[in-house]
Order: C-alpha cells, then sequence, then structure tokens
C-alpha cells in the first residue's frame, strides 16, 4: 500500500470517528431532552394525563391529549402542547382542537404551519368564521395583505350583512393605506351595525382626509354619551379642525378633553401643536409641559418643548430637549435630524 493511499484511508478514518462521535452527541442531547420532556409530563398537575395515556386508559385519547395540551398552555409550556394539540388533531380533528393548535402554533411563530392548518380548517368547517378571522390576521402578520383581504372578501360574498368582516376589511385597508376603501368598508359597517366603534374610526379617517363628514359622526356618538365620559369624538373633532386650520375650534375640542380627563396626553400634545401653529409659543410650550407632566416618558412632549426653544431661538435648550426625545425613542429621526441642524 502506497504512502498516498494509506493516508486517505487514515482521513476517512478520522472522518468516521468524528461522524460517529457527532451522531452520539446528538443522540446523547435528544435522550436528554426526552427524559427532560418525560419529567414535566409525569409532574403535577400532568402526571395523571400522562399516566393515563401511558397505560392508553379510557377510550377518548384525543380528549386526553387536549386536556393535557390545556394544562401545559396555561402553563407557558406551549412548545409541549403543540405536540399534543397535534397529536389530538390527528386522532380527532374537530373545531375546537383546529382553533386551539392554530393559536398554539402562532404564540410559538410557527406561522406558515399555522396557515396550513387553517385555510384546512377553513374548508373543513366552512361556517366557523373564527378560522377565517384568524387566517386573515396571520396573513396581516405575515405582510400577505392581498390573501387577508381576500378571506374578507370571500366572507363577505357569503354574507354581505356581516358588518365584523366589513369592520375588519375597513381596519385592513387602512393598515395598507388604502383610505378610500377603509371608508367605503366602514361605512358599511356602521349602516349594518352603528355602534360607537365603528362610527369613531371611520370619523377619525375621515378627520385626516380633512373631509366635514367627520364632525356629524362625532355629534352623534356624543349624543347617546348619557354618562359624559367619551374623549374619542372631542378628540377626532379637534384632529378635522387642526387639519383644516381651524385651530382655535381645534382647541376647543382638546380642552374638551382634557376637562373630562387631566391626564389625556396626546389632548395637551395636539393643543400645543395648534397654539405652537399660530405662533403662540408660551401657551404652547404650557401645553407640553403638562404631557412630560402625565408622563415623564412621552417623547414627543420633549421633541415639542424643544421645537418652542428653537422657535424662540434658544438652542441650547433646545437640544436638551431633543436629546432627551432621541434617549426615549432612538428612532425619532426628527429630533436625531433637529440636533444635527442645531449643532
Amino acid at each position: 500500500m502506497n504512502q498516498s493511499l494509506r493516508n486517505l484511508l487514515t482521513m476517512l478514518w478520522i472522518g468516521c470517528a468524528i461522524t460517529g462521535i457527532q451522531g452520539c452527541n446528538n443522540n446523547d442531547h435528544d435522550d436528554s431532552k426526552a427524559r427532560e420532556v418525560s419529567a414535566i409530563l409525569h409532574r403535577p398537575p400532568f402526571g395523571p394525563l400522562t399516566d393515563s395515556l401511558d397505560q392508553h386508559q379510557g377510550t377518548d385519547v384525543a380528549g386526553l391529549y387536549f386536556r393535557r395540551a390545556e394544562l401545559l398552555s396555561r402553563n407557558d409550556l406551549h412548545e409541549l402542547a403543540a405536540d399534543d394539540y397535534q397529536k389530538s388533531w390527528d386522532l380527532r380533528p374537530d373545531e375546537a382542537t383546529g382553533l386551539r393548535y392554530a393559536s398554539t402554533l402562532t404564540i410559538i411563530g410557527h406561522i406558515s404551519k399555522a396557515i396550513q392548518l387553517l385555510q384546512d380548517c377553513h374548508k373543513k368547517f366552512p361556517s366557523n368564521s373564527s378560522f377565517p378571522e384568524m387566517l386573515g390576521e396571520l396573513y396581516q402578520q405575515s405582510g400577505k395583505m392581498k390573501e387577508a383581504v381576500g378571506i374578507y372578501d370571500h366572507i363577505l360574498q357569503a354574507d354581505s350583512l356581516n358588518f365584523e368582516a366589513w369592520y375588519e376589511k375597513g381596519i385592513l385597508l387602512e393598515k395598507n393605506g388604502d383610505t378610500t376603501g377603509a371608508i367605503q368598508s366602514l361605512k358599511r359597517a356602521y349602516a349594518i351595525q352603528p355602534v360607537n366603534t365603528y362610527g369613531l374610526e371611520l370619523a377619525h379617517l375621515y378627520a385626516e382626509k380633512k373631509d366635514p363628514a367627520a364632525l356629524p359622526l362625532c355629534d352623534a356618538v356624543l349624543r347617546k354619551d348619557s354618562t359624559h365620559e367619551l374623549l374619542d369624538p372631542f378628540f377626532i373633532k379637534g384632529i378635522y379642525f387642526s387639519n383644516t386650520m381651524q385651530y382655535k375650534k381645534a382647541i376647543i375640542q382638546f380642552d374638551s378633553c382634557i376637562n373630562r380627563d387631566w391626564k389625556f396626553t396626546d389632548a395637551y400634545l395636539e393643543k400645543g401643536i395648534a397654539l405652537f401653529k399660530q405662533k403662540q409659543y408660551e401657551q404652547a410650550l404650557q401645553s407640553f409641559r403638562m404631557t412630560i407632566k402625565v408622563s415623564d416618558t412621552y417623547p414627543d412632549g420633549y421633541f415639542w418643548i424643544g421645537r418652542c426653544f428653537e422657535a424662540t431661538g434658544d438652542k441650547t435648550q433646545a437640544i436638551l430637549y431633543y436629546q432627551q426625545a432621541l434617549g426615549l425613542d432612538k428612532d425619532f429621526t426628527e429630533a436625531a435630524d433637529a440636533i444635527k441642524r442645531l449643532r
């Protein structure tokens, strides 16, 4: 045998030895994990169910797996719960198990598997609206907006009076930047079921588009507010008036919010912005200071205080407050740009 062949055989032997050692290590790891899982499943409160499963006691094995999965979920052992839900689902694919299994897959980050399961469940149980709703949410989380909208369109083809589907579709379209489509969907939802949530969401979109249709919607909600506790109708009206540069009217609405809840930070902020745009810097500063009095971790408040100091020529104080805003929110690009500009 020549030296080259000897060297080759030696290398092959070493390679096989290393592979064998790695295989042993992997087996040891798997065995250790299996022992750890077994120890968990045999301790309270899972032990009695595990004993029944080990001894094959009872005829409802799927039910035993489901009950143990429920216990595991309540104890935040979601990986183990998912395994049990899958075993229960394989034995008896019913609606309750499908929902629990899909939810658990979502919790542990197995989104693609959850989507596939929900698609199967939607076909198997077409009358259960929970499956397409959850599927729509997962499509949103995955950035599959077209598929998500398609889910709600499918629901509405079967039932055009499903106000919840119209509402969810409207919210989805709003997130996707389709304000016109969102308004159309929310209008349908509100026409079918005129509840405050739908009306205020619709009013908010109108306000952002500077559409006066926001105002009667807010007034309708306020007329039904017998407890005089709602804040959103006043706030949305204030946003509309600010967006249309009717700043004095806007301030009246924001003050109405503050009168009902003096800790309403966003109302102080928007009131301050309305004052700032009228160059009433001292009054604006007072309003912005209230935002950080109510919440000292509110970066927008510090930023706008900085804007007031910058507008009145105090660059040192402006930089200080911009820095505080950036310290609370490292992604606050406007604060970072302002610091660079002043330096």
